[in-house]
């Protein structure tokens, strides 16, 4: 009887450990994020709270860069994050995420979950230095509306007396900026894209070649179809 009961304390003890260790990852994750202070999107040394603007984003929104430098993302995905922002034109791009139980059964190696998520949108708005922002979305009641929601999603900022300052739209990355090489010195320099042009591959194209010297085409052509 001895053994048999040493036995059970000694099994009891791991489902016991586990529970207090969730219970501290727990109580450290809440602490985390009462505590986080927000996220520098700049490089250099930081600034007071007073030169800066600070833009609160929900757990649905996952900002990935500001003014085209990446940000510090963390593990959990529903975690509401503040971004300290420089005064002035401000571009972040984002994702719109959310995660839904499934309402049935599930195998064993299926997901427990659906997951909603948006293509990269990004929204530029001016930023005042000792100002807050936050962003503005629907909230979506199910799954189905979720769904419904990213096909065009229209998220918006605004400031503190609630007035939208900043309109969501599709991530539009810049075009590579035209390079020079040795073999055009001497030649009049092409004039850069215009800055923020909307200009996809095929126009993008069209525009090097008709500042391409003859020269130039040829050599194109000769690489083209070798």
């Amino acid at each position: 009887m001895q053994r048999s009961s040493r036995f059970a304390v000694g099994r009891a003890q791991p489902r016991h450990l586990r529970a207090v260790l969730a219970l501290s990852a727990l109580m450290l994750l809440a602490g985390c994020s009462s505590t986080l202070k927000s996220i520098q999107t700049w490089d250099g040394g930081s600034l007071e709270a007073s030169q800066v603007a600070e833009l609160q984003a929900p757990g649905q929104i996952q900002v990935t860069a500001v003014n085209g430098r990446e940000v510090k993302t963390y593990l959990m995905d529903d975690l509401a994050l503040n971004y300290s922002l420089l005064p002035g034109a401000n571009t972040v791009v984002f994702r719109y995420k959310t995660i839904w139980a499934k309402g049935r059964a599930v195998e064993n190696d299926e997901a427990r979950v659906d997951v909603v998520e948006s293509e990269p949108h990004q929204v530029t708005f001016e930023a005042a230095a000792g100002q807050g922002y936050r962003f503005s979305l629907p909230e979506p009641r199910n799954r189905q509306e979720a769904e419904a929601m990213v096909e065009n999603l229209q998220v918006q900022v605004v400031d503190a007396a609630g007035d939208v300052v900043g309109q969501s739209r599709r991530y539009e990355p810049m075009p590579a900026p035209v390079v020079v090489s040795a073999t055009t010195v001497g030649q009049p320099v092409p004039a850069p894209l215009a800055s923020g042009a909307d200009l996809n591959a095929l126009d993008g194209l069209k525009v090097l070649w008709e500042r391409a010297s003859a020269e130039e085409k040829r050599e194109f052509l000769r690489w083209a179809f070798d």
